[in-house]
């Protein structure tokens, strides 16, 4: 039986923003069967020696590009061997080992051994061998590039309306339910806590809109990422109120969508402050999915 045949759209994908669905549909454009390749690690880890912090985890960017429409992922560890590959050598891999039957790429995509391989070269590489090849032009919102560096950035500030208008969708955080001090539970608001990834971009300090999604089912969530001042807690936790969940999350996944930020993390004087605070946050957070 012959392999079928894949379009393949090339890049990191960190976030899949506008700027990479602009990819993934031209790759849609060109075929009906489509993927991405993307990395395991991001190459500025060997490239500069140093790595950004990423909007999404591994598991989270995988679970994007399918989202939006990609069959295969390839994911390839990026090492010394594929650092100094010729950017030859990478596409003919691509086409030997995962069926590549043409690409798509950014304008600025650079490949390759020292990032000989580009956009030009790309589009070539594809005429010569009668591939189909797309390279998208940058992508803008009101003049301003769309970037994961933008985006983190804004995450960063806590301004994820601006951030999921870059995205074209919520920013989500995927992680297992572990244990916590169970203190939600004492003033009637039980959490469900995660621990942030740690290759992950920090987000502002404060208290969320979000809507979160146990076994396919969404609930919406007012959710607290900080250091719980008012409890003394210890290191930073993501910890979600499900409202209208009841039973036991412990060990389950929770993904968490984040759509607006509400408030700074603050400390009360005490429990029954910060559980007037919380509802209150509740009633915000049924009011903004409510008129959304």
């Amino acid at each position: 039986m012959e392999e079928k045949k894949i379009i393949y759209a090339l890049g990191f994908f960190d976030g899949v923003h506008l700027g990479h669905q602009a990819l993934l549909a031209a790759c849609k454009e060109l075929s009906d069967s489509c993927g991405a390749v993307t990395f395991t690690t991001h190459p500025d880890t060997l490239v500069l020696g140093k790595t950004p912090s990423l909007i999404n985890t591994a598991a989270d960017r995988l679970k994007l590009l399918h989202h939006f429409g990609m069959d295969a992922v390839v994911e390839l560890p990026f090492d010394k061997a594929l650092q100094n590959m010729p950017w030859q050598d990478f596409l003919a891999l691509l086409q030997e080992k995962y069926h590549a039957a043409g690409f798509v790429c950014g304008h600025d995509f650079r490949f390759g051994h020292k990032g000989q391989g580009t956009a030009a070269l790309l589009a070539e590489y594809c005429k010569e061998r009668n591939l189909p090849c797309k390279v998208v032009p940058a992508q803008k919102i009101e003049d301003t590039l769309i970037s994961s560096t933008h985006i983190r950035s804004l995450l960063g500030q806590g301004d994820l309306e601006t951030a999921c208008r870059f995205l074209g969708h919520p920013h989500i955080l995927t992680g297992t339910v572990i244990s916590g001090k169970q203190l939600g539970r004492t003033i009637g608001i039980p959490t469900a806590n995660l621990l942030p990834p740690p290759e992950t971009v920090a987000l502002r300090h404060g208290v969320y809109a979000c809507m979160a999604y146990v076994e396919n089912t969404a609930y919406p969530a007012v959710v607290n990422v900080g250091n719980r001042p008012t409890v003394d807690g210890e290191g930073v936790t993501v910890e979600a109120w499900l409202l209208d969940f009841d039973g036991d999350l412990y060990g389950k996944e929770l993904t968490l969508a984040f759509y607006k930020f509400l408030r700074p993390e603050q400390k009360f004087a005490s429990l029954g402050e910060l559980q007037a605070e919380i509802q209150k946050n509740g009633a915000q957070v049924r009011n903004f999915f409510a008129k959304n």
